[in-house]
Order: C-alpha cells, then structure tokens, then sequence
C-alpha cells in the first residue's frame, strides 16, 4: 500500500512539476527602455524600429521575403544577424520604414506610392504577384522590440483571438464568396476584386520605469488593426476600400500610410509580456483535461502491463529452476530457446548502423527537450530551437560511433571500415538528399525559405568536418571494447521454429506494437503539426517533455511484452523485430500526416505539396530511428535480464 501511495504522489508531483515547466519560459533578450529624450549617460531609445519578416500562407508552403510583394522598402535596409535555425526555418528579418519615435503619436502618416501602369509588362507581374498573394491569405509578419506585431479580433463566445501575423488583403470571387480577411469589412463586396490592406493602426502598450529602479519604459505589447482605404495623394486615411480590379484594364496607384498611438499600462510585467499572444491563439489552446486524461491512461495501462508480465515472468522462473529438470524439459516456452536466443541477427551492421544514429537522436531530443523545457528554447528565442538541435546533432557523433562499433563487434561483424562510414554517412545523407531536393523546388519557385548555397556548405562542413571525425573516434573507442557478454551459449546448430500463430507472426506483431506509444503522442502531435503548418506558435515543451518520457515507456513495455509472447512461442528471431516493433510508431505518425493534409490543411498546388510530403518523410525516418532504438535497447535488457537468472544445463 505504502509503495502505491509513493508512486501516486510521484506521479501527481510530476505532473505539477512539468505543468508549471509548460508557462515558464525566458524572454530571450535583455529589455529595451525607451524614453522622449535622451540624457547623456542613459541606456533609453528614443526610436522605435519595426521590422518586418517572411510572409507565408496556410494555403501554401512557400514563404517569400517581404520585397518581393514590392511594398515601401526602407531606404538603408539592412539585416539583423540571423542564426542557423533562423535561416533553416528560412525567417527572413530586414528593415522596414515603419520608425516610430516613443510617444508620439503619428496620425495617417504616408510612407509611398506604388504605381501600376497597364501598359508595363514588369507592373503587370508585380500586380499579378500581389493579387496572387491576397488569393492564397498571404500574412505579414512584423517585429516590435523582438515582439511579434499582433492582429486582435473577436471571435466566437466573446473570446479574443490575437494573430501574430495579419493579411496582405482579401479577395471577393465571382460566386460572392469571400475569403475570412473580407469578412471584417461590409464593403468588400464587389466580385472579382481584391481589397489590399494599405493601412495599418499601430497601437504601442509600454510600462513605464519609474518607481521600480530603472528609467524610462518598456514595451509590453504592439497591436495593429488593418485597413483598406483608397488615399489620395493628400491622404487623409477616410473613404472607400482600396480595390484592385481582377483584370488589368487601367493604372492601379496604391498608398501606403499608418497611425501610430501609445498607451501607458503598468499592470503588464515585461516579462510577461508574450502571455496575451500565447494564451489567447485557439489552435494551441490545450485542452488540459483531454492531456492529462490520456497521460493518466497510458501511465497506468504501462503499469498493469509490466505488473502483468512481471509477475508472469516470475512463476515462469521458480517453474525452470525447479529441482526437477526433468519436467521442465518437457514443458515448452522462452527457456527452450536459450541456445539461440542471442545468435547474431542477419543483416547485423545495418541494425548497428540505426542504432548508432538512434542513439545520436534521442541524446539530442532529450537535451533538446529538457532546455525548451527550461525556458531556453522559447519562441522569443528566435530559431534557438533548430539551433541547439543542429549543434547537438553535429557534437553528438561520437556516442553513435562508439554504440554502433560496440553492438557491430558483438553480432560478430569484421567489416569495421564500413560500418564506421555507414555510421556517419548512410542515415544523414538521405535526410540531406531529402533536404537538398526540397531546397532546389524552393529556389525554383524563388521562395525565402531556400537555404542559401553559403549555409549549405556551412551544414557540409559541419558534417564532414566535426560530426564525421566524432563518430569516427567513437567507433574506435567501441571497437577497442570487448564484445558485449552474454548471459548464456550460443549453440552451433540454429533450432528450429514451431508453426507460429497469427498474432506471433513478425509483421501483426510489429503492426500492433506502434500503436500504444502512437497513442499517447497524437494529441501532441496535432500541436506540433500546426505549429510547423499552420503557423501557431508551441510552447506547451513542458508536456512535450512529458509525452517524451511517456513514450520511452510505452515503447519499452510494449517491445518487451510482444518479445516475451514471441520467445514464449519459442521464436529466437527478436533483434530486427525489436528495432521494428517500436519503430513502427513511424508509419504511424506518417498515416497521421497524410490525414492532416487532407483534413486539415488547404494547401493548394504541386510544389507545396512536394514540399510537405518531403519534410513529413524527414521527420518519419528520424522518428522511426528514435523510436526503434528505444525498443531495441528495453528489449536487450529484458533479455539479457531473464536469460541471466535462470538455470542452464
């Protein structure tokens, strides 16, 4: 009783713990304060600059650069320093005119004119572009002091949905309907036209410094609220919606202007600032209940089947070692295999060779996961999260080495030279291959996030100039280390196998092993999908971190209950069915993503389309070796385990 008592409050303590874990998170960057004038010897700005990101689209995978829709460009444009995870996820940060001087407010102030003369073959394709662009829902990005500039509105029940990107414009089709952007305004109702959105209303929230030991203020949220208004010359920012004929019959003039305004508010804490964007999105508004529901589930299902077994397993062995040997001789199951169960599976370097790389990606999550967790990783963070996970991939070459050499020296395997370079090269070539020829279509389709040939060669050199050398020292120290010993002989002659039933036979077996640890992922898995599809920002890492710890379990306990039914049925064959049994959660998860295309997405066109299937292959292989590794490595110990406290004659 006591010891269940210890494990309920083990597990509540954990729960709390990483529920806590889950809305805590760093900012990112050290604050900005911003003061009317500046004193000599103060750390205060007086200019607010806006900056303005990638544009992308739920109907399309292709982002592109914000020039590219030719809006007012700033005349000193520059870059803020991009790291590699920025420049992965291809964020495409510059200048933008939008400058603000702090607490002043700006009323319909003009920034440019852009002209479109029908007769102009390189206007028409600007125009067409921009047109193209509204069609498919296209969404500025901008940046306030590292904050996202947010689009708020009222949505269903009352509740505020804050969008940290807002649209380009809208189109009204032939048929009357509308896309969502259009509904926000009752005169976009001319059909076959588009309404550009070439007015904003800039609203800067601060929390002013004094009293609290620091001077000035800081700003703690940027909101905006998109108009289209047909300025003249003289803008005044009042009349009409800016309309953009379907066909291009005459010159097309657009004005770009804003408002800015500034509002003091003491009761948001700088540090705090991101909680009305996070809290407020619906997509990624946990159901806590629904989480902490299926958690429980899983938790307490992988209990009952390890009590199961455990317990099964012990009459099993007080059976064997029983003083009569001879009546259990006569009895058949997972002892009568002891002679082969350790016999060297075929095809064993590539086996070695996924585990090696398994091994190298699950480090890598779990670091990864734990930091995120942390607060280190948040999405204030800016592409910290692909960063710490190259650079953990590329350092952790040496334990795939070293596991990979171990495990190959211990299925017997004398191709050392091979397995070393199948180690380092076989796996993270084909996600390179994969990565390239994604690229390639995004350079074809001119797209921002197109890596760019300097930051390919950087990843090569990366790869081939510390990773491979790590690996390679890993293997050397596996190779130094004796085979790994086992519990029990080898016979020369393999036994044979006795018909099998349906349900252990190799492929159900591996069918039904993916489908606990798949269950207990595909709710976070939603999350994760919209965050890469859809455009939401994650930071629920905490119960990340907890599915992932859930999953070990699961796909331990789920490999070792199907190896001991398999042994059990006197079936020896359990290295390759190990490594598949778990890993099969891949083919899972890749039904899962092609289910979410079609049910979930509105991608439109053959290039995204590509793209999707092509990223959505990266990460199935990289999960499958995850995945697989894990099982392989439970059930190894489960059998070395069982095999070692037995009697053998």
């Amino acid at each position: 009783m006591k010891t269940r008592i210890d494990t309920a409050f083990v597990l509540v303590f954990t729960l709390l713990a990483f529920s806590t874990c889950s809305g805590f998170y760093l900012p990112g960057l050290a604050p900005v304060s911003f003061c009317e004038d500046v004193k000599g010897g103060d750390d205060c700005q007086t200019l607010i600059q806006l900056f303005v990101n990638r544009l992308d689209s739920v109907e399309s995978v292709l982002p592109y650069e914000y020039d590219v829709f030719d809006f007012c460009k700033d005349d000193n444009e520059r870059r803020p320093s991009e790291n590699l995870g920025q420049v992965l996820f291809g964020e495409r940060i510059e200048t933008s005119p939008y400058k603000f001087s702090f607490k002043k407010d700006e009323k319909c102030k003009k920034l440019c004119t852009k002209t479109y003369v029908k007769d102009k073959t390189e206007d028409k394709n600007m125009l067409d572009f921009l047109k193209r662009g509204m069609q498919l829902n296209y969404q500025h990005h901008w940046i306030v002091d590292n904050m996202p500039v947010t689009w708020c509105y009222d949505v269903e029940d009352s509740q505020k949905y804050c969008n940290p990107g807002f649209p380009i414009g809208c189109l009204v089709t032939t048929e009357g309907r509308a896309k969502d952007a259009c509904v926000i305004n009752s005169d976009f109702n001319k059909k076959n036209t588009f309404y550009i959105f070439n007015h904003v209303d800039i609203k800067l929230t601060y929390h002013n410094g004094e009293g609290e030991g620091w001077r000035g203020a800081r700003l703690v949220a940027a909101t905006l609220e998109p108009k289209s208004i047909n300025n003249a010359d003289k803008p005044t920012c009042e009349g009409p919606p800016m309309e953009v004929p379907g066909e291009f019959s005459s010159d097309v003039k657009i004005t770009y202007t804003y408002s800015v305004s500034f509002e003091e508010n003491n009761d948001i804490k700088w540090a705090s600032r991101w909680d009305y964007i996070l809290v407020s999105m619906p997509h990624t508004n946990i159901q806590w209940f629904s989480i902490m529901n299926s958690l429980v589930i899983v938790l307490f299902l992988s209990g009952m089947v390890a009590m199961i077994m455990l317990r099964t397993l012990h009459k099993d062995i007080a059976r064997y070692n029983q003083v009569d040997q001879e009546d259990a001789q006569e009895e058949s199951g997972w002892k009568q295999v002891h002679g082969d169960v350790f016999r060297p599976p075929r095809k064993g370097m590539l086996l070695s060779v996924f585990l090696g790389q398994g091994t190298q990606i699950f480090i890598m999550t779990f670091i990864t996961l734990f930091l995120a967790c942390l607060g280190f990783l948040s999405p204030a963070n800016r592409g910290a999260l692909m960063t710490c996970s190259v650079v953990l991939w590329v350092l952790l070459g040496t334990p795939a080495g070293y596991v990979s050499a171990r495990l190959y020296k211990t299925f017997g395997g004398e191709k050392w030279k091979t397995n070393v370079l199948l180690t380092a090269l076989l796996c993270p070539g084909i996600v390179f291959a994969d990565f390239f020829l994604m690229n390639l279509i995004l350079w074809v389709e001119g797209s921002s996030a197109a890596i760019p040939f300097g930051t390919l060669v950087a990843i090569l050199a990366l790869w081939f100039g510390i990773s491979v050398p790590l690996t390679f020292i890993g293997a050397y120290f596996g190779f130094k280390r004796p085979a790994i010993e086992q519990p029990v002989r080898t016979n020369q002659i393999p036994r044979q196998i006795p018909e099998q039933s349906f349900f252990t036979k190799p492929v159900p077996g591996i069918v039904m092993g993916g489908i606990l640890p798949f269950g207990c992922i595909f709710i976070q898995l939603f999350f994760i999908l919209n965050s890469i599809w859809s455009h939401q920002m994650y930071y629920m890492f905490g119960f990340l971190f907890l599915v992932f710890i859930i999953l070990l379990i699961t796909c331990s306990e789920a490999t070792i209950l199907l190896c001991y039914f398999h042994l059990c049925a006197e079936d020896y064959h359990w290295w390759w069915r190990s490594f598949l049994t778990s890993g099969f959660t891949a083919v899972y998860l890749f039904v899962y993503a092609v289910h979410y295309f079609f049910s979930k997405l509105q991608i439109v066109g053959a290039a995204s389309t590509i793209l999707y299937f092509g990223y959505t292959s990266i990460m199935v292989l990289i999960f499958f070796l995850f995945t697989g590794t894990i099982g392989f490595f439970a059930c190894f110990w489960f059998v070395n385990k069982i095999y070692s406290v037995v009697k053998v004659d």
